[in-house]
């Protein structure tokens, strides 16, 4: 599945600050849709490396106008937050998934989900926005991903969030080095049991960047193949901001793989 990207900030990597005015932003997610996304991501922070944190006020008033249009169609709509005020807003006004970069980990987080009928993605980071990328450190990236969202997953169960509302996520490029990506993203099978889906998100990301020398809004071919050698490697969902190019290498793969 193609979950595509609707970034309504001012200072998002790619894309910051063209869709924040709410109307630009349904066009946009709109436009996402007939180009074939079978989720729409919203998010109203950036959690780009060195990001600053938004208010609950200002995170709201970007996010639920643009939710409360998107949300009456027949594409599920996700909420990217990490605060649990806006997660049960936003439930109640049509999200039926959490996009969660800290993993229901703040109080009352696990709450607002396990309380609704809403899916999540629970993703690893390591650190916080502002300074994630300054030093990432790892004895075995693999494993202390993996056992950070097994641990997160038992606790969401605990919690009553049935398994297979759970995507999981180890999120790349969220305090982690190119190399860290690289073995993460040759590893994506080993992390399929942990919960109903695998989410990778690497589109456009910096990682592309430094593997290709190019800038993000010409990092389009670097992500379509990201997102191949992560579903080739075991993940379900690929969040990306191509969603047409996405499309038709998946087709092209498909068909290769299944013969139609």
């Amino acid at each position: 599945m193609i979950m595509g990207v609707v970034n309504i900030t001012p200072d998002s990597f790619s894309d910051g600050g063209h869709y924040l005015d709410p109307k630009l932003a349904v066009a946009h997610a709109r436009r996402l849709i007939g180009e074939g996304a079978d989720i729409l991501d919203i998010g109203g922070e950036s959690t780009r490396p060195g990001a600053a944190p938004v208010s609950l006020d200002e995170e709201r008033r970007r996010v639920l106008p643009v939710l409360e249009q998107l949300a009456a169609g027949n594409v599920p709509v996700s909420v990217d937050t990490r605060k649990p005020a806006l997660m049960r807003e936003a439930i109640a006004a049509g999200a039926s998934i959490v996009n969660d970069v800290t993993a229901l980990s703040a109080p009352g987080a696990l709450e607002a989900v396990a309380k609704s009928p809403a899916a999540v993605c629970l993703m690893h980071m390591q650190g916080e926005p502002g300074t994630m990328q300054e030093n990432p450190s790892y004895r075995d990236v693999v494993a202390e991903v993996r056992d950070y969202l097994a641990g997160r997953v038992a606790v969401a169960q605990a919690a009553g969030i049935a398994r297979d509302r759970i995507v999981v996520d180890p999120g790349f490029g969220f305090g982690k080095t190119v190399e860290h990506n690289l073995s993460l993203l040759r590893s994506l099978s080993e992390f399929r049991p942990l919960g109903g889906a695998l989410l990778a998100g690497i589109s456009r990301k910096a990682m592309l960047g430094k593997l290709t020398g190019r800038e993000p809004q010409e990092r389009v071919h670097a992500s379509v193949a990201a997102a191949l050698v992560a579903v080739q490697n075991g993940a379900h969902i690929v969040r990306v901001h191509d969603v047409a190019a996405t499309r038709d290498a998946l087709a092209v793969w498909n068909s290769v793989r299944t013969g139609n």
